[in-house]
């Protein structure tokens, strides 16, 4: 069984993918998107669906800080809705507070370059977020 993680921007998705087992979660790619333009990237979505078997998803949920939901977390949830209804795979909405600040200061002090941190940041996000989930089960 593989989990997808996904974490959802307005520009880009943050896509990984957890091993058989369940246990780590490694980055896949960043898939540009057009928010405005309703192209969620899920024709690349459904290829990597198909290519590891991903039988659920993962998919951060921006709270804010005091627990509320804000325009981004309905936009999650929006967004959860319209894959279980493309690929009929349950969606877990996950916490995401500070996953993607925790991957930025991560790649900071491995001293990644500003502008390759701008490429994969929402994989790392992703990963993280996935990771958080898959420690939960564990």
């Amino acid at each position: 069984m593989r989990i997808l993680g996904l974490d959802l921007g307005t520009k880009t998705l943050g896509v990984a993918i957890s091993d058989e087992m369940g246990w780590t979660a490694q980055g896949i790619e960043t898939i540009k998107i057009d928010e405005a333009g309703g192209d969620f990237g899920l024709s690349r979505l459904s290829e990597i669906i198909a290519e590891y078997g991903a039988d659920k998803i993962v998919l951060g949920f921006p709270k804010n800080m005091n627990g509320t939901v804000g325009p981004r977390g309905e936009a999650s949830q929006s967004f959860a809705k319209v894959l279980e209804n493309t690929y009929n795979v349950p969606v877990v909405l996950w916490d995401e507070r500070l996953s993607t600040m925790a991957a930025e200061k991560m790649l900071i002090s491995a001293d990644v370059s500003r502008q390759k941190r701008k490429k994969v940041i929402d994989k790392m996000a992703a990963v993280m977020i996935l990771q958080g989930y898959l420690d939960s089960l564990n």
